[in-house]
Parts: C-alpha cells; structure tokens; sequence
C-alpha cells in the first residue's frame, strides 16, 4: 500500500499541477508568445513531483522481502506500517504540492503574461461593483520591468511550494529505513 500511495498520490499532484499550470501557459501564449519559454518553469517544477514519488515507490518495493517457502511471516506489520506512513507521507505531500505549484503557476503565468502585454485586468463584484485595476491607462506603456518583478514573485513561490514535496520525500526516506524482521 506504501508503493501504491508514494507513487499514485505523488504523480497525481504531479498531473493537477501541470494542468492547472499548462492551462494557463497556453492561454497566456496566444497573448503573449514572448513569455511562453520563460513560463515553462510551473510546469518543470510539478514534474519532478512525480520523480519523487516513483524514487520512494522503488525503495519501498526493494525493501519488501520475498515470502519464505516455509509460510512463516518475513514481512512484519511494524515494516508494514513503515512502508505504508513512507508512501502517504511523500504521496500527500506530493499531492499537496502539486496543487499548489498549479495554483502558483496559473495566476501567476498569466499575470506575468498580461502585464507583458497591456491588458487591463478589472475583476467585477457580486454586486457590478469594479475591483481591482493594476493595468495601464490608453496609450501607456507596459513591460518596463513590472513583469520581471512578477516572474521573481512567482518563482520564490514556486520554489517554496516544491519544497513542501521535498520535505516529504525526505521524511519518507528517513521513515522507510525502519524495519524490524520477523523469525530472527
């Protein structure tokens, strides 16, 4: 079940995460095909969630001893339950990550993405209320750096969002080496 939930839940947020920010790249390059290589990043960063899941999916497997011949039990529940808290802690973790890498990414692509390419952003409230605003006025000028300023914004986020999976892999790796052998 360790496996399963290393590798199933870490390549799931590894999926949310790229789609939510690859939705978002897309739309933001039909506007403004210049930021596309840059904004690649969201997507890369979720990636390798899935990395993580599948290093603690194949250590888990590696550690789990063959059946003896003899039908006595060589895989204990306490090892058991080790491999199990290893998987969901690097899966949950991955999970978690991954969602928020795709949040990240989402507004933060195409915020980079409209302030690259002057378009006026006015979120209007339940009442027909404008909220909001940050764009430029007619004929202003856009791209003098505010842009770069986002980009640096987004990336500090995405790097401390992929350190949520990194602390759980790490957790997970330290956990899986707890074994105790039965029939000794």
């Amino acid at each position: 079940m360790g496996v399963a939930a290393g590798a199933v839940l870490s390549n799931w947020g590894s999926a949310w995460g790229t789609w939510k920010a690859g939705v978002s790249l897309l739309n933001t390059g039909i506007r403004h095909p210049g930021s596309v290589m840059k904004n690649v990043i969201p997507i890369v960063m979720a990636g390798v969630i899935g990395i993580y899941g599948l290093i603690i999916a194949v250590i888990l497997a590696g550690n789990i001893p063959t059946p003896a011949n003899t039908r006595e039990n060589v895989y204990s529940v306490y090892t058991g339950m080790a491999h199990l808290c290893a998987g969901l802690c690097c899966g949950l973790s991955g999970l978690a990550a991954g969602g928020c890498i795709g949040i990240i990414g989402d507004y933060g692509v195409r915020s980079v993405g409209y302030r690259s390419s002057n378009i006026n952003i006015v979120f209007v409230g339940g009442d027909g209320s404008k909220i909001g605003g940050g764009g430029f006025e007619e004929g202003e000028e856009g791209g003098n750096g505010d842009e770069n300023k986002l980009f640096v914004g987004m990336l500090i986020m995405l790097i401390f969002s992929e350190a949520l999976a990194l602390y759980g892999l790490i957790v997970a790796l330290i956990v899986s080496q707890h074994s105790y052998p039965c029939g000794e």
